[in-house]
């Protein structure tokens, strides 16, 4: 395949990785002449045969990619394009120079105590900025991490795990669950929700394995680790090196727990309770020393400082001029404005439709008043259009007020404010509420019940499997259970026994069954 040109731009030079999703490629940007890193994906081998879910999955590969790329931070790896061309999805990234983490760890044994908070300190800003968005990674790794020659951390792959998951975990038509089984949490391994405290998990994988020299749980089966990540306790690292402070052994442990609520409740508490342990200023061990950004604050990278002394020495010093940010456009012609949303969701350009939306509720506003028809749809399409873009954190209280305001005008039971309250409670969800998004699916459920017969029976579906992938995630396994086996027992008597909801419905309660087992 070497020698392959992707969109008639990327050609594919030296293949550095594959495993079952795809295979990751050197390759060259011809229009821009520089080194990249394509990642080509194959949709059938997760998709299944199924309906037309490698459809759906190209759909939600190409809005992964738009979202993931405008997390903007220095441990992120850039994000140049994305697409697909024939069989394939490819995604083309900056190439990163360095050495990944597992060949890092496999070169320094004993992995440096001090080496391993700075890893995880570094991680811990990464992870912050992406579940903020939110996103979460669902696949942090080794291998999914670079360690460049200044220290520094990139990580690699945000955003294709999800791609390959819908919007909660997913069991994929072979019957396993997506990720890496020996650093996946409980919840993730049992097809629960997932959240970010299940990239804290793995996080505490990791930590333990850069500690110990291996992962807490392994085995010869995949159903081996997972069932030891579901019911057994990891050994805590100081009885394998003493000289490991008692306050990181104690971190670590948290990041395990079993139940999500017992783990640290964010990257960032993580991040202070890691920052006492990060080393002081001092002078590196050499390059790819991770503790380098924590010795050396915005060093130049080890043998370029020189180069650059030599270039700076005969290079003018030109004052930058300061940009002028005009910020959005003064939009006064609503129903102009109207259209060119219209247009821009048509073309795909969703951020830019929410940011057009947003400048003209207020014009809207003051032209034909708040509650007016005019803006309540404007409204509701911005807080669609926030959720397709994945602002969950912005669409959540837009979608409240609408649901109230419905549910005022026209009672509970009104079929708008149900629906708001439902996009409200996957809002949570994906911001990493189980517990929130739990309660408020269960209070919409005997109103989606009472519907069932006038149009939204599959509606009511989807809400009880929501219910059961986040008792999963919350730890509660009989529940999700029994309320799994019920729900299939009335989705193949509406769907039929070869539908693909009954059938996926069906691979989690006999995943949880054998890992219970």
């Amino acid at each position: 395949m070497s020698g392959r040109v992707i969109a008639d731009r990327y050609e594919l030079s030296t293949l550095i990785g594959q495993g079952g999703m795809g295979q990751v490629w050197t390759a060259y940007d011809q229009r821009l002449d520089r080194r990249v890193a394509v990642k080509l994906l194959r949709p059938d081998k997760v998709a299944g045969p199924e309906g037309d879910g490698s459809a759906e999955l190209r759909r939600r590969f190409v809005r992964e990619c738009r979202v993931t790329a405008q997390v903007d931070h220095p441990g992120l790896v850039t994000v140049h394009d994305a697409g697909s061309e024939g069989d394939d999805l490819f995604l083309v990234m900056q190439h990163v120079e360095g050495s990944d983490l597992a060949d890092h760890i496999a070169e320094h044994d004993p992995y440096p105590w001090p080496w391993a908070v700075a890893v995880a300190a570094q991680l811990c800003a990464v992870l912050c900025a992406v579940h903020a968005v939110p996103i979460v990674h669902r696949d942090l790794k080794p291998r999914n991490i670079m360690v460049k020659p200044d220290g520094t951390l990139t990580v690699l792959d945000l955003g294709v795990a999800s791609v390959m998951d819908s919007d909660t975990t997913r069991l994929t038509h072979t019957g396993s669950p997506i990720g890496s089984p020996a650093y996946m949490a409980p919840e993730q391994a049992m097809g629960g929700a997932v959240g970010p405290y299940t990239d804290l998990y793995a996080l505490g994988v990791l930590l333990h394995e850069l500690l110990s020299g291996t992962v807490p749980f392994n085995g010869t089966t995949v159903l081996g680790v997972l069932h030891r990540h579901l019911y057994e306790a990891p050994l805590p690292v100081r009885q394998l090196r003493p000289e490991v402070p008692e306050a990181l052994e104690t971190l670590v442990l948290r990041l395990l727990a079993k139940d999500p609520q017992h783990r640290p409740a964010s990257a960032q508490e993580v991040y202070e309770a890691l920052a006492p342990l990060l080393p002081a200023r001092g002078v590196p061990g050499g390059p790819l020393d991770p503790t380098r950004p924590f010795l050396r604050p915005h060093a130049p990278w080890p043998d370029r400082a020189a180069r650059s002394a030599g270039a700076s020495a005969s290079a003018s010093a030109v004052p930058r001029q300061p940009r002028h940010d005009p910020g959005p456009p003064q939009q006064t012609d609503v129903a102009g404005a109207v259209d060119d949303v219209k247009r821009l969701l048509g073309e795909g350009r969703i951020t830019q439709a929410v940011d057009l939306l947003g400048a003209i509720l207020p014009a809207a506003a003051a032209q034909h008043g708040e509650h007016s028809p005019v803006v309540r749809s404007l409204r509701k399409q911005y807080a669609a259009t926030l959720m397709d873009d994945g602002q969950y954190r912005r669409a959540l209280p837009e979608l409240r007020r609408l649901a109230d305001e419905r549910a005022a005008a026209s009672g509970m039971a009104d079929p708008a404010s149900l629906q708001f309250r439902y996009e409200a409670a996957q809002c949570l969800e994906q911001l990493g509420e189980p517990a929130a998004a739990l309660a408020e699916y269960r209070a919409l459920l005997p109103f989606f019940e009472n519907q069932y017969v006038s149009g939204d029976a599959d509606l009511c579906l989807e809400l009880r499997r929501r219910i059961g992938h986040l008792l999963l995630a919350l730890g509660d396994h009989a529940a999700a259970h029994d309320m799994l086996a019920r729900l299939l027992h009335d989705a193949e008597r509406r769907h039929g026994i070869g539908h693909p909801f009954p059938a996926e419905v069906r691979r989690t309660v006999q995943w949880l069954g054998q890992v219970r087992g």
